[in-house]
Parts: C-alpha cells; sequence; structure tokens
C-alpha cells in the first residue's frame, strides 16, 4: 500500500529517501474516487457504481467504502440518495456548489452555536466591500438592468411582505456576482444567506424607505463606475444595518 519509492529526495547524509506515507484503505479509496470526480472521469450527475461493486474493485469491506462516499459528500463531491432507486451522484464542482457546500457549512456551525450570528456577518461585510467596488469596474448593462428590477420590486413591497429578505438576498448576491471573482461571489452568497441581515432587523415603513434609498445609491455608484463612491455607499449601508440589527437585539434581550 506505499505510495512508490524513488522520488527523487535526500535524506540526512545524501541518503535516498525511499519511504513515502502508507494510506490507510478508507484514504486510498476517498483519494481515488475523488480524483476521478475533479479529473473528468466521472461527470456531474454521474452515478457511482454500487457499495459492493465498489468493495469488489477496491478489495476492501463496505463499511470502508461507506466511510470514504461519507467524507466525499461532506466535501460536497457527491450526493447520496437512499432507497432502492438511490445511490451515489457526482455534484457540480463549480463556484456555484462551493456557495451551497459553504453555506451548509455555515448554517451547521451556526445552528450548534460554534460561531454566532455577529461574527459571520462581520465576514460577509469585509467581502461586501471589494464585491462593490469590483462589481463598480466590471458591470455589464444588463448588471445594472438586473440591480434596477430588484431595487424596483423592493420599493413596491411593503415591509411585512415576505420577499423582502429574499429581495434583499438578490441584491447584495448580485453585486458580488458582478464582482467577476466567482470565489467571493460564492462566499458572499453563502455568508449573506446565513446572515441574512433583514431577517434581524425591526422592520419599520421608515427602515424600509431608508434601506432602499441606500440601495439607490449603490447602484447610482456602480452605473456610473465610481469605485470610491461605491464603497462609500456600501460602508454607509452596512454600517446602518449594523445599528439597526444592534438595536433590535438588545431590545429583545430585555423584552
Amino acid at each position: 500500500m506505499s505510495a512508490g519509492l524513488g522520488n527523487g529526495e535526500q535524506g540526512p547524509g545524501g541518503v535516498p529517501v525511499l519511504g513515502q506515507r502508507v494510506l490507510r484503505p478508507r484514504q486510498q479509496v476517498e483519494d481515488a474516487l475523488r480524483g476521478a470526480v475533479l479529473g473528468g472521469t466521472l461527470k456531474t450527475g454521474d452515478q457511482l457504481p454500487a457499495e459492493a461493486e465498489l468493495a469488489r474493485q477496491f478489495s476492501v469491506s463496505r463499511a470502508t467504502i461507506r466511510e470514504a462516499l461519507s467524507a466525499l459528500q461532506s466535501q460536497g463531491l457527491i450526493r447520496r440518495v437512499p432507497g432502492a432507486r438511490g445511490g451515489s451522484f457526482v455534484q457540480a464542482v463549480d463556484h456555484h456548489s462551493l456557495g451551497k457546500v459553504v453555506q451548509e457549512s455555515m448554517h451547521n456551525l451556526l445552528q450548534l452555536g460554534s460561531l454566532n450570528f455577529a461574527e459571520v456577518a462581520m465576514v460577509r461585510q469585509y467581502l461586501e466591500v471589494p464585491s462593490v467596488v469590483l462589481a463598480a469596474a466590471n458591470r455589464s448593462e444588463e448588471d445594472l438592468a438586473e440591480l434596477r428590477e430588484i431595487v424596483q420590486q423592493q420599493k413596491a413591497a411593503s415591509v411585512d411582505d415576505p420577499v423582502v429578505p429574499e429581495l434583499d438576498a438578490q441584491f447584495h448576491t448580485a453585486i458580488a456576482r458582478m464582482s467577476g471573482n466567482r470565489a467571493l461571489a460564492s462566499l458572499v452568497y453563502a455568508l449573506h444567506r446565513e446572515s441574512e441581515p433583514v431577517s434581524y432587523l425591526e422592520l419599520s415603513p421608515t427602515v424600509g424607505r431608508k434601506t432602499v434609498s441606500q440601495h439607490q445609491r449603490i447602484v447610482k455608484a456602480i452605473a456610473d463606475q465610481d469605485e470610491a463612491a461605491a464603497e462609500a455607499a456600501i460602508t454607509e449601508h452596512l454600517k446602518y444595518l449594523r445599528q439597526h440589527i444592534k438595536a433590535a437585539t438588545e431590545k429583545a434581550l430585555k423584552d
């Protein structure tokens, strides 16, 4: 089970290093299957062979196969469908799946109490500033039309409309996508979905109008391709949200 000899490295005294780390069977199976997914041997949507067949091919137990598949599932590379017609299927491996995997992980950590809302929200806010600056530099006319349409829907919605949080998420994640940096867009998507600020606000018509007004200033700065104005507008907006979320949280604790 060694990974091979003769890698060209030199040990003490110039003696060639012959040994390499010996992998456990589960790790070897996991590495082989991961390589098949990332290398393109297995395509998005492909079904992996059944556990019994994989166990035969690798000459390991089914328990070892299950452990390897569980690891790949936690990494977002495969999804496992129960039932007679189920099995293990290759997930899409792109920046969209990255955002979903990060979101699921953040959701679990928030649910367990390992992280709190304030920590996640702070990281999201740090990422949204460079996102809007890049969006101002890279936006297209189609991007502007999308943002303006979202803001129009926000203006028409009442503060108690359940669509309000979703529109807010669309606005911020669209800007991150316009940045042109897919890794950045994936992270903003995940963090915003799990720390959606509007959900934590005590919304009122005044807060709603102020938020929409701030969104309009952000869109104008992006349209003008004014990076400095875009940064200033998003910073003002995020500061406003932080203040109102803090006030709402303090009020809830007192009540």
